[in-house]
């Protein structure tokens, strides 16, 4: 199960040894509900004896407020009551063991205190890590600080979430801004305080402003007149909130009528380019446009080999929405054969679909049979768009072996020039948070027909989305 970033921002840890008869647990709990702690943990050293009607209510006060109910250690008390996940150490079963046992639906959280454990309980299934002590803590007398640079470290290699746990005050937090972690998991801060609800509401705002910003990677060819390719993924990560960054693989000469000319990028610069973006800023996820040709594509394939990013969306750009091809001769089978295997999904339309399925998609059924026909020829998640058929707004998801439709609104408007690249860029933008792909797919096209409805009326032929229309309002 997937982690958003902001689910781990502020992450409390609990047990009864705080509680007193004028501020029971439960009563801590949902002070600190109240005031927006985003994750809560029940750290307790004996569960046998804790009353069963307890856990039952602080299961259901997180659900009340959208807030993940994590225990800690216990296996069978997880799974009888179904907690949202568990949260292991290094001294108990290994991950991987936790992870077949509890399944993908449930949050695993794993403690490391090293950058080879970190490796390690990624690798074996974890969804997030808790990493600590940071500073000297009241709850543990005999704990070990981790350095700055470890965690730094563990930061730079993992693709899921960090959170920082041990002595974290209201007063030190600002000392984590360095460290690039995505959350703070804090126990005797929130439930020692004499206002849980003031406290936590401090805390989740200044932990906003240490916690590291999602950061996402466009691979794609510009387009000089902004509507489409680099331009467009950029404004589609800003207004999502993530960080941007670009690789571009051809300049083209193109405008709301159509694609003029294309000069592309040598593939030697697009792996200097790899290169300067991987050593520095590793992103949390990318999203691939279009490759032209041969070279390119065997350069890509050949860096993606060398760095293994996670999180790949790849829109399968072959031909334009004015119908100029995109492709050079031969990179079409490059592309279907070395790049499109490394994607997590690969978001084709129809007419790429078409081509994928060798067959024509007239109806629901077709899409449907070529999703399926697409995820086993090429072995990842296929989402065909269904935006070329008429009077439809319908997209379906074909992965593991389950099939999905996507619904939205249709939009009527002729300005849709560059949705297929804002699409892709925006379930790239989500996969970065953290969401996992079927949310991302539908936080995505709820962003999509926002731009879409919007209706930004430029150029003299299919106009652009308005990317920033909400600028204010994304979370």
């Amino acid at each position: 199960m997937k982690c958003a970033n902001k689910m781990m921002r502020l992450y409390a840890v609990t047990d009864r040894a705080w509680a007193s008869s004028e501020n029971p647990l439960i009563r801590q709990v949902e002070q600190a509900l109240e005031g927006g702690i985003t994750c809560l943990q029940l750290r307790e050293k004996n569960y046998s004896n804790l009353d069963k009607k307890d856990i039952i209510i602080i299961q259901d006060l997180c659900s009340k407020y959208n807030v993940p109910f994590i225990i800690n250690d216990s296996l069978s008390i997880m799974l009888e009551y179904q907690a949202a996940g568990i949260h292991i150490g290094q001294n108990d079963l290994p991950a991987s063991e936790v992870r077949s046992i509890i399944g993908s639906n449930k949050i695993l959280g794993v403690t490391v205190h090293s950058v080879d454990q970190a490796k390690k309980a990624e690798e074996d299934g974890a969804d997030y890590l808790g990493v600590g002590a940071i500073f000297s803590t009241t709850t543990k007398s005999d704990v070990n600080l981790i350095p700055e640079e470890v965690i730094q470290q563990i930061t730079s290699i993992v693709n899921i979430p960090v959170v920082a746990i041990g002595g974290i005050t209201l007063e030190n937090i600002y000392k984590l801004k360095p460290l690039n972690i995505d959350g703070v998991a804090i126990v005797s801060a929130i439930f020692s305080s004499n206002n849980i609800k003031n406290t936590c509401q401090k805390l989740l705002k200044k932990s906003e402003k240490i916690a590291r910003k999602p950061t996402v990677l466009t691979i794609a060819g510009s387009d000089c007149s902004g509507g489409a390719g680099i331009q467009a993924d950029l404004k589609t990560f800003a207004a999502n909130k993530v960080y941007g960054m670009s690789i571009i693989t051809a300049l083209t000469a193109q405008n709301t009528t159509g694609v003029y000319g294309i000069f592309d990028i040598t593939p030697e610069f697009i792996g200097q380019q790899f290169d300067s973006v991987f050593t520095d800023i590793y992103p949390n996820a990318i999203k691939i446009g279009m490759v032209s040709n041969v070279e390119t594509i065997n350069m890509i394939v050949s860096k993606i080999n060398q760095y293994k990013p996670k999180n790949l969306v790849i829109d399968p750009v072959m031909v334009s929405t004015s119908g100029h091809k995109l492709l050079s001769d031969g990179a079409e089978t490059e592309l279907i054969e070395k790049l499109l295997p490394c994607a997590t999904v690969i978001t084709p339309n129809i007419p790429e679909s078409e081509i994928l399925w060798n067959k024509s998609i007239n109806t629901k059924d077709d899409m449907m049979e070529a999703a399926e026909y697409i995820a086993n020829k090429i072995g990842t998640a296929v989402l065909v768009k269904g935006g070329h058929l008429i009077n439809d707004a319908m997209d379906f998801l074909f992965s593991n072996g389950i099939g999905t439709w996507y619904t939205s609104e249709k939009i009527n408007t002729e300005n849709t020039h560059g949705t297929g690249c804002t699409l892709s860029s925006a379930i790239a933008a989500n996969l970065a948070k953290g969401y996992s792909l079927e949310k991302s797919i539908t936080r995505a096209k709820l962003y999509l027909v926002g731009a879409l409805k919007a209706d930004l009326n430029l150029g003299r032929g299919s106009g652009p989305l308005d990317h920033v229309y909400n600028v204010n309002e994304i979370k």
